[in-house]
C-alpha cells in the first residue's frame, strides 16, 4: 500500500488525533543537523553500521527525529544484519506511510513520517513473523527514549 501525507487530523493509534507537521525548507534547516536533514529531507541514507542506534538493545520508545512523533517500540525491533536500525512494524498503522520509490533503478518502498513527511528509510518484505516486514531505517532519522 502507498500512501500521501495530506494535512489534517490523524489518529495516533490511541483514541487520540494528531496533526499533520507543516515546515518550510528554512525551518528544516534550522532545526536540524546538516546530516538529519540530509536524510529526512533529501532522502540521504547514512552509511551501513555507522548509526547511534544500530546496536540500541535498550527498552523504550523511537520517535521521529525531526518532530518526534512516536513511530516504533523497541520490543518491535530485531538484529537484520542490514547495518540500520530495523523493526517488523510501527507503534500505529498511521506512524509511518509508504511510498513507492524508484530511485537508482529499483522498485522500493519508502517509509516516511506519518506527522511531518521525513524520509525514515525503506520497508522490505524479508522480515520476522508476525509481519514478514522490514522496516530499515537511518539512526539520524530517529530519537529513542528509554523507559
Amino acid at each position: 500500500m502507498f500512501s500521501t501525507s495530506t494535512a489534517g487530523p490523524l489518529n495516533d493509534g490511541a483514541g487520540s488525533t494528531r496533526k499533520k507537521i507543516e515546515k518550510t525548507d528554512a525551518e528544516w534547516r534550522a532545526e536540524l543537523t546538516p546530516e538529519q536533514y540530509h536524510i529526512m529531507r533529501e532522502k540521504g541514507t547514512e552509511r551501513p553500521f555507522t548509526g547511534a542506534l544500530v546496536n540500541n538493545h535498550s527498552d523504550g520508545l523511537y520517535h521521529c527525529g525531526a518532530c518526534n512523533a512516536p513511530l516504533f517500540k523497541s520490543d518491535a525491533k530485531f538484529d537484520s544484519g542490514s547495518g540500520w536500525p530495523s523493526f517488523y512494524e510501527p507503534v500505529s498503522a498511521d506512524a509511518v506511510d509508504e511510498h513507492e520509490d524508484r530511485s537508482f533503478g529499483m522498485r522500493r518502498v519508502e517509509a516516511t513520517c506519518g506527522t511531518c513527511g521525513a524520509h525514515l528509510g525503506h520497508i522490505f518484505p524479508d522480515g520476522p513473523n508476525p509481519t514478514g516486514q522490514r522496516y530499515c531505517i537511518n539512526s539520524a532519522s530517529l530519537k529513542f527514549d528509554e523507559k
